[in-house]
């Protein structure tokens, strides 16, 4: 039996794509993307998309409210969880070196609806992410255009503002990116490069300057005692594994350092969105894990040193919850930091939008490549290279969502989406070990299954800690997901429809209406 006959054996909703099938299919001219990526570049991407809304907001308001000095050890929780998903990714990304991440490698491994299903949840989770950061990107962009006496009429201030109607910063910006995508990777790699070298630099201007501020007393106690959170919520906001088990997590002491990191896991997302740009790098097998574990490893460097600055410099007590980093320097009597901070995070946003728009595009691009969304959105263009139909079309619906929609409060699907995803990828490793061992493997997970075992259970972990409220929006998603897929995708996939066909030829009827019996 051939490789593709062996990984096609199953059949129906677990059918898998054979990893020389999707390889194959990157080569057809039509679906073709350019490869123009280093190493360098995706590790440029990784601390580009990662830095951003998670340093410059979630800081300060889990230190006032969560962990206060040991908001440094939830970042290295959070961090040592996405290190064990990213040794899985790794993996897959340098085995199948495809557009579409997660989605291309639960295809591969565990089988066609598990695969819809991450694809699904990837879609929500990017353009729900490009959306909520765009929106805070025009927050410090007005910020800043106030400090200089520029004001934006009231109607276009964005409906978080009382009065406001319509984000046209946040609008605008997504619309500028997704031409930026359209017009190819290595421009979006340059504007990238530039962007990320001044967010890094004002972060190391907030390590380095605040040093000196300092104060020892700030870190007492390291680790606050422990307290119940505030009453008055409802079931519908309590995280899900306290209705589920009667367990109330802490604010402060030990177990508030987990409820802690299951917030700041915002700030780490976006290393995942490397591996959606597998088919565009020049060396995915060699280059795709240095650009994984490189950016994980450098952005947690720099969390972990800003948590202990900004909690040494201010009380976690009097923090401020929205703009900690600033703040802290104006509580000092350093105002012109502040600002300093300020400019780094309105540039910063911008490649994270960026980004998160290019795993989005990137992973309905190889859904539709596959048949299970429409093959007109996986037409590449004739001169750039770019899956330029299903960049436009939702940058333009992204951009719509942005500039209308007050969605601060839908942030934690972002997190139970790609939590979700660390699960499906880290199965997919044990999965694809036992059912292609002969595959050359550039990278190899270690102490497999262990490993992608205590991966899943880290995962699963923080997202029972989200509130039960997000994980019912997250199966309403998911729900419309698995309508779509069994009235379209199923009956499109390319996967049913070379099984059809082989089937009719079999049969004897070769006619071009001839259809074997569907799988």
């Amino acid at each position: 039996m051939s490789t593709d006959e062996r990984t096609r054996a199953r059949t129906g909703i677990f059918r898998t794509k054979s990893v020389e099938q999707s390889i194959r299919d990157t080569e057809a001219p039509e679906h073709a993307l350019r490869k123009s990526l280093s190493a360098w570049d995706l590790t440029v991407f990784g601390v580009g998309v990662i830095i951003g809304t998670g340093i410059f907001v979630l800081t300060g308001k889990v230190a006032k409210e969560n962990a206060g000095p040991a908001t440094s050890i939830a970042f290295v929780v959070a961090g040592i969880v996405c290190a064990l998903a990213a040794l899985c990714y790794a993996e897959f990304a340098s085995t199948v070196p495809v557009a579409g991440s997660a989605y291309t490698f639960a295809y591969a491994s565990i089988g066609e609806l598990p695969a819809w299903i991450i694809g699904w949840d990837l879609v929500l989770e990017f353009a729900l992410g490009t959306a909520v950061v765009a929106v805070g990107w025009s927050g410090y962009v007005q910020s800043l255009m106030d400090n200089i006496g520029w004001h934006l009429p009231l109607f276009l201030q964005g409906p978080d503002v009382p009065g406001g109607t319509f984000d046209i910063l946040a609008f605008v910006l997504v619309l500028v990116l997704t031409a930026v995508l359209v017009l190819g990777m290595e421009l979006s790699a340059r504007i990238t490069t530039v962007v990320v070298a001044i967010k890094v630099a004002v972060v190391l201007i907030v390590i380095i300057a605040g040093l000196f501020f300092i104060v020892g007393d700030n870190y007492k106690p390291f680790i606050p005692p422990a307290t119940a959170p505030p009453g008055g919520g409802s079931d519908w906001t309590a995280p899900l594994i306290q209705l589920i088990s009667g367990y109330t997590p802490t604010n402060f002491g030990v177990m508030g350092i987990f409820t802690a990191a299951s917030v700041v896991f915002f700030a780490f997302i976006g290393f995942d969105v490397v591996a959606t740009a597998a088919e565009e790098t020049k060396l995915p097998q060699r280059d795709m894990p240095r650009g994984i574990l490189g950016s994980l490893l450098i952005c947690t460097f720099l969390y972990v040193a800003v948590a202990l600055v900004v909690t040494g410099m201010q009380h976690y007590s009097q923090l401020s919850v929205n703009a900690p980093l600033a703040d802290a320097f104006k509580a000092v009597g350093h105002p012109f930091y502040a600002g300093v901070i300020s400019f780094g995070a309105a540039i910063g946003l911008t490649t994270v939008c960026l980004i998160l728009l290019l795993g989005q595009t990137r992973v309905f691009f190889a859904m539709s490549r596959d048949g299970l969304l429409p093959r007109f959105f996986s037409i590449t263009h004739p001169r750039y290279k770019t899956p330029y139909r299903p960049t436009i079309l939702l940058g333009v619906i992204i951009a719509i969502v942005a500039g209308f929609t007050s969605i601060n409060e839908l942030a934690t699907l972002v997190n139970i989406g790609t939590l979700f995803a660390f699960v499906v990828v880290a199965a997919g490793v044990i999965v694809l070990r036992r059912t292609r061992p002969d595959l050359p493997r550039s990278f190899r997970t270690p102490w497999v299954p262990y490993l992608p075992i205590l991966s899943i259970a880290a995962s699963l972990w923080l997202m029972l800690n989200l509130p039960a409220e997000t994980w019912f929006r997250f199966a309403v998603w998911m729900l419309i997901g698995f309508v779509v897929y069994f009235l379209y995708g199923r009956r499109h996939s390319r996967l049913n429809e070379e099984g059809a066909g082989g089937a009719g030829r079999a049969g004897g009827a070769g006619g071009p209406g001839a259809r074997g019996p569907r799988v």
